[in-house]
């Protein structure tokens, strides 16, 4: 495949690449050229270049992850995540957020300049910006220590665990995307609509099919893995070099049509 998004010769590391957005991702990257390493709870994955065990709501199994990976890094896809029930509120925060946090901090010193880094955040986490009296606090302080224990003591706020972990994600991409660049590293975020991966009957069981499909947008209908994995791949490329502490909605429409009064939603 010809290659005009540049990733030719670079090195990729991909969260959540055993399944869903993070194998097509991975998948993608591949194809594109670029040496893959693959991180994921699961204890294998297929079709990345070397595959790396990790726990993100343990911070010693990030620790050995990061300490495994050989540098430069020049692009990382924050890609894993938890839907909220059966897991805990806890754990989905954790994994969801402070993890994937923990992570990319900690790969900063080995990504040079013109790296870049994109987190999967989701259209459940549209409105963060009015939350941004106790989210700013929150993204803007502290590591993974510091995020567990907020977590513990602040049941209340993240109470149901996946829309409170989206909207920590977005805001901590926006807040920390400013001083990044001081370092010539992008980072940003995607926003999808529903989509199709081993994580929906999770989503359907907890909120139900109507309302997942309520968020489908004017399209219609729900997305592919691989259709929310192309645009991972090229928020991170060189191509995007001027984006920086964006939220790009994935979303068919959704967010464009519910702020016009086209659709109903709950924004």
């Amino acid at each position: 495949m010809q290659d005009p998004l540049q990733y030719e010769g670079t090195h990729a590391v991909v969260t959540g690449c055993a399944s869903g957005m993070g194998a097509a991702t991975a998948a993608i990257l591949t194809e594109l050229g670029a040496t893959v390493t693959g991180l994921d709870v699961q204890d294998h994955a297929d079709g990345v270049d070397r595959f790396v065990q990790v726990d993100l709501k343990d911070k010693a199994s990030i620790d050995a992850a990061v300490g495994s990976i050989e540098g430069p890094v020049d692009s990382v896809f924050s890609v894993a995540g938890l839907p909220g029930p059966p897991f805990s509120d806890l754990d989905t925060v954790m994994v969801n957020f402070v993890g994937p946090r923990h992570l990319i901090e900690s790969l900063v010193p080995q990504m040079p300049p013109g790296a870049a880094a994109v987190c999967v955040a989701s259209n459940a986490g549209l409105g963060w910006q009015q939350d941004l009296d106790w989210l700013l606090p929150v993204v803007s302080e502290g590591g993974f220590d510091e995020g567990r224990a907020w977590c513990e003591a602040n049941a209340e706020r993240i109470a149901t665990g996946y829309v409170p972990s989206k909207k920590l994600l977005n805001a901590w991409v926006a807040w920390r995307a400013v001083t990044l660049l001081d370092a010539g590293i992008r980072l940003n975020c995607q926003n999808p609509g529903p989509t199709e991966t081993a994580m929906m009957p999770a989503f359907e069981a907890l909120a139900g099919k109507e309302m997942i499909d309520a968020f489908v947008g004017p399209s219609k209908r729900r997305s592919t893995a691989e259709e929310q994995a192309w645009p991972l791949v090229f928020l991170n490329s060189r191509r995007s070099s001027y984006i920086a502490g964006e939220a790009l909605h994935t979303d068919a429409g959704f967010l464009g049509a519910a702020t016009t009064g086209q659709i109903q939603s709950a924004l």
